[in-house]
């Protein structure tokens, strides 16, 4: 009887490996890694019926001391954050993805940039080649864009990304792509969507930089915002104890935004290392809010 009950466990776990539990189109995504904090994995919770999107911050086209390498990334996450964990976090959650997020606002004191390759068809190939790598070394599924600084020019940023992003799902590198723009650097993010959003899936927009602190301004805030990027793809946002909205104020935000008509799809949220003190209960309530809401997926 033992050996038996043993067995059928095995069959079990390999059934849930092959075939992950129903999603119900619905998405959480979780800024990882960006502070140096001994962040992991585990302690993050997270409900089966959701795609749950860890976003690893970050990797920066740049050395150690801030100097741009012409399209070759590096990760620069907390060391907590090893292959081996998110492979880990994977196999025990098929319904977790992993992603590299791009850039950032700094490394260290160093303010980063978007700059404008000499040459862009070698930037992107250093860019595609250096996260390829990085990708399949860290169980990776996909990348967000998150470059905060930009130069008064800056038709390079929509060409270079969208090729990348193009070029990494055509070759089946990754399968997902987000953005993440806020209120300073909508122009650029705006031109990118306009010619590849195509190949974009979410728009992780950070709303806790538009300064607003009531449901009804976060309302008027995310209209704005779709009406640059499309009501299907762009996420609502929270920072925990920082800007913005914050407290139980959001989730009456989200109530409000179902009820003039949009679709609460997923949830994004700045950061798990800032949730680890505060036992993430910001990550359990939006998940219990997109597991109860009515809107369609």
């Amino acid at each position: 009887m033992i050996k038996l009950h043993f067995f059928l466990l095995h069959i079990v776990t390999a059934f849930a490996l092959i075939f992950p539990p129903f999603c119900n189109g619905k998405v959480m995504m979780e800024y990882i890694g960006a502070t140096g904090k001994p962040v992991t994995f585990d302690a993050v919770p997270i409900e089966p019926n959701i795609t749950f999107h860890f976003i690893l911050s970050f990797a920066i086209d740049a050395d150690p001391s801030g100097n741009p390498q012409n399209g070759t990334f590096s990760p620069y996450w907390v060391p907590t954050l090893t292959p081996d964990s998110i492979a880990a976090i994977k196999s025990t959650h098929p319904n977790v993805k992993a992603l590299a997020s791009l850039s950032g606002w700094s490394l260290q004191n160093k303010v980063l940039r978007w700059y404008t390759p000499s040459n862009p068809q070698l930037w992107i190939s250093n860019a595609f080649a250096s996260l390829k790598s990085i990708i399949t070394t860290y169980h990776l599924d996909g990348i967000d864009v998150d470059y905060e600084n930009f130069p008064k020019h800056t038709e390079s940023f929509a060409y270079c990304i969208g090729e990348l992003i193009t070029l990494l799902k055509n070759q089946s590198v990754v399968t997902v792509a987000t953005i993440a723009p806020f209120y300073s650097t909508s122009a650029p993010y705006v031109d990118l969507f306009n010619q590849y959003g195509n190949a974009i899936d979410y728009v992780n927009h950070q709303f806790y930089t538009d300064k607003v602190k009531t449901p009804q301004a976060y309302l008027e805030a995310f209209r704005n915002r779709t009406e640059m990027y499309g009501k299907d793809k762009v996420l609502p946002s929270y920072e925990v104890d920082g800007r913005g909205i914050q407290g139980d104020a959001f989730f009456v935000a989200l109530d409000l935004l179902e009820e003039n008509g949009f679709d609460v799809n997923g949830v994004m949220i700045f950061s798990a290392d800032a949730s680890a003190s505060g036992g993430y209960c910001y990550e359990r309530k939006s998940q219990a809010f997109l597991l109860n809401s009515t809107s369609s997926a």
